[in-house]
């Protein structure tokens, strides 16, 4: 029996000691086994913090970002197997999807957070703050990587989701991991690790995983670290009180079980969509996962008149769940993880059962499809009720963690607030009612001892996530019994592994160290005009200052009459009396139009588009016959992806400053934001004479760097896609689908070159065509030939569209970007570029 095995220190290792036996849920099978004893934890810690850390902390935002969308669509392709090996857990394919799938998601969300943070390895929060009179002294907060190691103590019943939700966020603020799967079902966390480690995309030492239980795990760690854990209260709070986390200070985040409730509202009645879609919440709640859910419904908070309602009709709702072997589609409920825990959920209910009645299931009896239920770790669903839930204290406070849940009546809202805060703190709560006002006094009144709150409403139904579905943009975590700690919450999980700090210099300092422009620092003044420069050549603090404008009479009605603005203000001088105005005002638009009149640069340039406005202050008002000028400044550079048919580009926050040109006064300041174009450093413009240069270095017997074309071979097929692009030949179907069609086609904009080895549709691979022509040289004239009739093509017909057999329908302007990428990509081939 092979032994799970542990990622550290660069190697795959497993313990000493013949381990401990892991069981099959479904069929009883002791399959694999796990043993710890040898590891040596401070040197794991260690290595984490400097082989994995150092690495990440370098590595910007955005390239952060997008190592886990690479990792996220690796492992995407690889889920298969890992709900093959998830049936293990008892877990059926749509328990399964959203420990899997949803995993992957947390990357794929937590990657998107990049365009939220810098183009840097660190983040600068809020506001900057100013600290003098005169403007020269300031304040702001900057956010760096913590030089520790996140230690991440999990929960066995959502092994790859609570690996990745954690991990995502600490390696997106530059942290590594080291991960503590819980036993019974470390074997799926394991397969995703290994899938993670042989993908190369994370630095090494930015996971690390120790496979089962490690009592000294805290022994060691450090200031600088952060741990958090995922598991019963009890263990928690007995972790929280370790003298090592006390001593150095270490942040803690737990996530323990909570009693979580909901609550049916007074007019969800019988009949109602909101009494049906309750029903089945509360259904979904207690079987999905077999219930071993954080965030199931453990109270079923009801009105008292409602009470025989709500339990006959989810008793029948419960009749439809069929259990046995997940593998089977008629199967709707698998098996808990382990027989230990079936013994523990039997022991909870029988304590339940003390002050609350069984109103359905067995613990005795159960039936099973296509499985052994003495063998597997098989349950019945079982639902109680609580006549008298302010007398019966063990319903709030023992939780049965299995497809358990309690009904309980309430005679008005307030009791039913006071029922849900019984659970001392709980991760989630959800009421069910169309009335918006009772939402809302149960949302306010109860939102202080639960970390989430879903309304369920008929509007909502069709897209709502669902009571138990915690999102990564939403804080995940409770109050009380359930940990008084947050996970995820897009920004806001990320920080926790980010140490704030803030920092207090002159605005030119304070510009250096955020890279971003702070008011009142140095310009640097452009040797050309901004607009001039490429993505890459702009810097914060890059300014130009404008020539002078008058506004007039003419300017003010003109802009009045063209944007049908007739405000008192501006074209009525008789009626000024009384206000904040003295004479006919400039429109606070126009001032915004005139002075871009002034800074924007006219001809065509890296500056590709406006982008938007962010912020726009008039401080004071300006009159006909006052005249500005402007300074332009870079203020902020923004990385950003781009997935459509545009040249790759970044975004440029402006600051835009209106100065009255008499006294220097400013008057008005805007953020413009423009996409600029990144540089194109990659391919030589192939102009027909460089493209006779090239060819006068190939010859017969030249050999090709990659590929088993000959150079005629090449020069012959070059001579054929001429002929697509000039319109010669269009009898053919594209190859590429239509499905992959559209990414293939923008990928001409993107600076990437072909990948060596590109087959071509119509070639056979591995097997060269008979050539047409006796020579190169006749070749190589009938290349030329045909290059011209493709440039003629396009002089005489600037507007047409042709097929191209891989991109699709391309314009003129798409056929030069295929021609260079296509001409560099074999003249590479043969070392004439």
């Amino acid at each position: 029996m092979n032994k799970i095995q542990h990622y550290i220190q660069g190697n795959w290792t497993t313990g000493t000691e013949e381990g401990t036996p892991i069981h099959d849920a479904i069929t009883g099978e002791a399959f694999t086994s796990i043993a710890i004893e040898g590891l040596d934890i401070p040197e794991i810690l260690n290595y984490g913090r400097t082989k994995g850390g150092e690495k990440l902390r370098k590595m910007t935002f955005q390239e952060r970002g997008n190592m886990l969308k690479s990792l996220a669509f690796y492992l995407t392709k690889r889920k298969e197997e890992f709900y093959e090996l998830s049936y293990r857990t008892g877990a059926t394919r749509k328990d399964s999807w959203v420990d899997i799938e949803g995993g992957f998601g947390n990357l794929f969300a937590n990657a998107s957070l990049r365009k939220l943070f810098p183009n840097q390895a660190y983040h600068v929060e809020g506001e900057p703050i100013d600290l003098s009179r005169g403007g020269r002294f300031m304040a702001h907060h900057i956010m760096v990587p913590k030089k520790g190691v996140a230690v991440h103590i999990n929960a066995f019943n959502f092994p790859v989701w609570g690996m990745l939700e954690k991990c995502a966020v600490n390696w997106m603020a530059g942290v590594p991991a080291v991960v503590l799967p819980a036993p019974s079902s470390s074997y799926l966390a394991e397969a995703v690790a290994r899938s993670i480690i042989a993908s190369g995309i994370l630095p090494e030492g930015a996971l690390q995983i120790i496979n089962g239980t490690v009592k000294n795990i805290l022994d060691t760690v450090e200031s600088q670290d952060v741990v958090t854990f995922t598991g019963s209260a009890k263990t928690g709070r007995l972790l929280k009180a370790h003298p090592r986390l006390i001593q150095e200070s270490v942040p803690f985040t737990m996530e323990a079980d909570s009693l979580n409730a909901s609550v049916l509202g007074e007019d969800a009645v019988p009949g109602t969509p909101e009494f049906d879609l309750f029903i089945k919440e509360v259904r979904n709640e207690m079987t999905s996962k077999c219930g071993q859910k954080c965030t199931a419904i453990r109270r079923v908070i009801v009105p008292e008149h409602l009470v025989e309602d709500v339990q006959i009709s989810l008793g029948k709702a419960l009749d439809k769940v069929t259990i046995g072997d997940p593998r089977l589609k008629e199967v709707r409920m698998g098996s808990l993880v382990s027989q230990q825990q079936v013994q523990a959920v039997r022991d909870s209910v029988a304590d339940l059962a003390k002050e609350a009645q069984i109103v359905y299931g067995d613990l005795d009896t159960i039936e099973t499809i296509g499985a052994d239920a003495k063998k597997g770790a098989f349950i019945s669903p079982i639902l109680l009720r609580a006549d008298h839930p302010f007398q019966n204290s063990i319903i709030h406070e023992r939780e049965a963690f299995g497809p358990v849940s309690t009904i309980m009546p309430y005679k008005n809202l307030d009791e039913a607030i006071q029922l849900a805060q019984m659970g001392k703190g709980s991760l989630v709560s959800s009421i069910a009612t169309n009335d918006d006002k009772i939402a809302k006094d149960y949302v306010i009144n109860a939102a202080s001892h639960h970390g989430r709150i879903l309304v369920l409403n008929r509007e909502s139904a069709k897209e709502s996530t669902g009571h138990g579905s915690p999102l990564p943009y939403l804080v995940h975590g409770g109050p009380g019994r359930a940990g008084g700690g947050e996970e995820m919450g897009g920004m806001r999980g990320i920080k926790h592994y980010l140490q704030r700090t803030a920092i207090q210099g002159s605005p030119s300092t304070i510009t250096e160290i955020t890279g971003i422009y702070q008011q009142n620092s140095k310009y640097k003044e452009a040797e050309q005009h901004p607009f001039k420069y490429h993505w890459e050549d702009i810097e914060p603090g890059m300014s130009l200052k404008t020539h002078n404008r008058t506004f007039t009479d003419t300017d003010i009605i003109n802009f009045a009459n063209l944007t049908w603005d007739h405000f008192y203000a501006h074209t009525d001088i008789t009626s000024l009396d009384g206000s904040i105005f003295e004479h006919r005002t400039a429109h606070g638009y126009f001032i915004i139009s005139a002075a871009a009149g002034l800074f924007v640069y006219p001809n065509k340039g890296p500056v590709a588009a406006n982008y938007g406005l962010e912020e726009c202050r008039f401080l004071r008002p300006l009159y006909h016959n006052d005249t500005v000028y402007v300074r332009l400044t870079c203020k902020q550079k923004v990385d950003r992806d781009v997935a459509s048919a545009e040249h790759p580009s970044g975004i440029v926050k402006w600051y835009v400053e209106v100065f009255d040109a008499l006294t220097d006064e400013k008057v008005a300041f805007a953020t413009v934001l423009t996409m600029v174009q990144k540089k194109q450093e990659i391919f030589v413009e192939l102009t027909s004479e460089k493209i006779e240069e090239c060819l006068d270095n190939l010859f017969q017997d030249t050999k090709p760097k990659w590929g088993i074309m000959t150079p005629q071979h090449m020069i012959e097929h070059l001579e054929f896609t001429y002929k697509i692009a000039s319109g010669e030949i269009q009898d053919f179907e594209v190859a590429t689908p239509e499905k992959y069609l559209e990414k293939v086609h923008h990928s001409l904009y993107n600076y990437e070159k072909f990948p060596k080895g590109t087959n071509f549709p119509l070639l056979e691979k591995d097997k060269l065509e008979d050539l047409k022509y006796p020579d190169l040289q006749t070749a190589i004239d009938k290349f030329k030939a045909q290059r011209e009739k493709y440039l003629e093509f396009f002089k005489e017909n600037p507007d047409a569209k042709l097929k191209n057999l891989v991109f699709g329908e391309l314009n003129r302007y798409e056929s030069y970007l295929l021609e260079r990428k296509h001409l560099s990509h074999h003249f590479e081939q043969f070392g004439l570029l």
